[in-house]
């Protein structure tokens, strides 16, 4: 099942108002990958991540694994590495939404770029998780997408046999180079409950969406695998990343 945990913390994050890293951060991360020796320098996430307008909507998601590397290996592998081989260049596909942020008693107007009418695009957490997880462990083995009415940032997905799948975004950071692109990167622990066991690891998920045209967006995106401080391994990595993934990301209305 381990395997299994790897695809869904990869494939969760596709899918505060943050404080905008410093200009060209994540530009430049993406341009040195795969030579990454650390973490991105990036703001502690308080609320939801915010997406540009052109985001808005109901998409066919297409995610194809387009390569894969253990920077560490073979001192270290992450477990169910090896397995996620077969899935290289298999377009999965779902579908994603992106909708207007339901704010509560938030004072739009306090936001000057804000108004009644023009509420920030906030990704559907548990629509776009389910619908992931259906996409990669089948239908019978997906339960339900919770989101914590308090904090947007925590999300369990309930699995079959009493498994669990608990991810908290910590940290995030966003850039806007042009109107038609977006970067976005974010840290996020995770937790795969058993009723025996847990396991618990850290993952950035680095993307580049572009906007092609109203009815289609694509994306690199990069996700790293950091292993936590309670792993046996831990002291021989730091925060280097112990597995690299990059995604080629095809949304389309």
């Amino acid at each position: 099942m381990k395997f299994f945990v790897i695809l869904l913390l990869n494939l969760f994050l596709i899918l505060t108002f943050p404080q905008n890293s410093q200009a060209g951060e994540i530009t430049d991360r993406l341009a040195t990958y795969p030579n990454w020796k650390g973490k991105p320098n990036i703001s502690q996430a308080a609320t939801d991540l915010i997406y540009p307008e052109w985001m808005a909507g109901t998409w066919t998601a297409t995610s194809i694994l387009r390569e894969q590397k253990a920077p560490l290996a073979p001192k270290i592998v992450t477990p169910g590495f090896r397995k996620n081989k077969k899935y290289l260049n298999q377009p999965f596909t779902f579908q994603v939404r992106f909708k207007p942020q339901n704010l509560g008693n938030f004072n739009l107007l306090s936001l000057p770029s804000l108004s009644p009418q023009n509420k920030p695009i906030v990704a559907d957490r548990p629509f776009n998780g389910a619908n992931i997880a259906k996409a990669y462990l089948g239908e019978n083995q997906v339960l339900s997408v919770k989101v914590s009415p308090d904090n947007p940032n925590r999300q369990i997905t309930f699995l079959a046999d009493n498994n669990q799948l608990i991810s908290t975004v910590t940290g995030r950071g966003q850039e806007t180079p042009n109107p038609q692109e977006f970067l976005t990167t974010e840290i996020t622990q995770q937790l795969f409950q058993r009723p025996l066991s847990i396991y618990l690891n850290e993952v950035e998920t680095t993307t580049d969406y572009q906007l092609i045209n109203p009815h289609k967006v694509t994306a690199k995106q990069v996700t790293a695998i950091y292993l936590s401080p309670e792993d046996p391994d831990y002291f021989k990595a730091i925060n280097r990343p112990v597995a690299l993934y990059e995604y080629e990301l095809i949304l389309e209305k």
